[in-house]
């Protein structure tokens, strides 16, 4: 069997989808070492693999793009946070490769410096998208805004008059380029250009909540949407005691403003017949108030809740939407930064949920929305099914297993 290294940014929104390929490897008889960050080591130690924290220099460096005022600026905070947090990965992955000797590397794309170090190894190499990625395909719209697909000649048109506008990706390039010109590596052209070095690339979604990507070539792949929860070890008593139909309304585990969804979201539903139960990972705020028909926890398995429920209210994050999604559970997006908008807008194509913009967030907005979504229960089992057809993260494991880990290699 091989021995698998895997690196990744410092985030649980991508901690726990990765955890999913690799228990998966890990029951094949793989050997899984993990670089994740600190608050995940303990349960990647549970998991059964060699689990280490990223340099702790690197969490020190925040991701805080939620305070920005446009777009553009998210942006630029991203490509920053990034670049500066490649200056410690490059030799803390070069020297986990000469300590642990892998067969085989799986890098997060958000680890610019780190996906450097593997394309330099020479080793074989996956790169794990937890989120939708920013790869260009025909037909499919500039990655950001969350635009509509509009096809046909008009759509192609706006597409390339749009893609002038939101190319900000692109700017990344210079940052990707010095971390390469240090690993005498040769200069990359564009965002996409980074995101295709890799040998495999696995992307956690499938159709058709993903759109239609009829010119990718064999080496991308979708798995399905890698969905993970902690293993209670009993389901809590009042969650037992619900009768109505449950409203799951989830805020991010990172702080990203969206404290005021689940505030609305509570006043929004006080007077349906539903109960609703928000979480916030990042802390409860104090000031929340619950009304009669609410649960306010900071953390409850999301599992145990959507195994019960008519809909979940997300701000737009990979992991609890299609979580949701895998269960047939319809979702009401609410999008407030970095891929969370293009995550909106498949939810609304898919007709497998609403969308609902920050901006136009009112109490009574979004109990028409939450209604809306509750009813399109068909979209989200089909969505479910599409997720179901691409055989997982036992797909994502044969696939390595066929093209990477073979005698040639190890």
């Amino acid at each position: 069997m091989a021995k698998i290294l895997a690196y990744q940014t410092p985030a649980m929104g991508h901690f726990f989808p990765i955890s999913v390929l690799l228990t998966e490897l890990r029951d094949r008889g793989h050997d899984i070492a993990l670089h994740t960050l600190g608050a995940g080591v303990d349960a990647g130690l549970d998991m059964g693999f060699a689990t280490k924290p990223v340099d702790p220099r690197i969490e020190t460096i925040p991701l805080d793009d939620a305070g920005a005022v446009t777009p553009e600026e998210a942006l630029s905070r991203v490509r920053e946070t990034f670049a500066q947090r490649a200056e410690y990965e490059v030799p803390e992955l070069t020297g986990a490769i000469a300590d642990s000797r892998p067969d085989l590397l799986i890098i997060d794309p958000n680890c610019w410096g780190a996906s450097a170090v593997a394309e330099a190894s020479g080793l074989p190499w996956v790169s794990f998208w937890a989120f939708l990625p920013y790869l260009r395909s025909r037909g499919v719209p500039p990655w950001g805004p969350g635009l509509r697909p509009w096809p046909g000649p008009v759509g192609r048109l706006r597409d390339a008059l749009l893609r002038k506008k939101f190319n900000a990706l692109d700017s990344w390039v210079d940052s990707h380029n010095i971390i390469r010109a240090q690993l005498g590596l040769p200069p990359i052209k564009s965002s996409d250009d980074y995101a295709r070095r890799a040998p495999l690339i696995l992307v956690a979604t499938a159709p058709p909540f993903e759109y239609p990507r009829p010119d990718w070539d064999d080496s991308i792949q979708f798995i399905g949407a890698c969905s993970f929860d902690p293993a209670p070890s009993t389901v809590p008593e009042w969650l037992v005691g619900i009768e109505r139909p449950i409203v799951l309304a989830s805020t991010s585990s990172e702080n990203q403003g969206d404290f005021e969804l689940a505030r609305v979201a509570l006043e929004a539903l006080a007077e349906e017949p539903v109960h609703v139960v928000a979480t916030f990972p990042a802390g409860v705020p104090r000031d929340i108030a619950a009304p009669a028909n609410a649960t306010v926890c900071a953390f409850v398995p999301h599992s145990l809740v959507l195994d019960r429920a008519a809909c979940a209210i997300t701000h737009g994050g990979m992991g609890v939407t299609q979580k949701a999604l895998a269960r047939g559970v319809p979702v009401c997006v609410v999008p407030y930064g970095r891929d969370q908008f293009e995550v909106a807008r498949r939810v609304e194509v898919a007709k497998c949920g609403t969308r609902l913009l920050p901006k136009h967030l009112t109490a009574a907005r979004l109990r028409d929305a939450v209604l809306k979504a509750m009813a399109m229960s068909a979209g989200a089992r089909r969505v479910a099914a599409g997720y179901a057809a691409t055989g997982g993260a036992a797909r994502g494991a044969d696939l390595i297993e066929r093209r990477l880990l073979t005698w040639d290699h190890i």
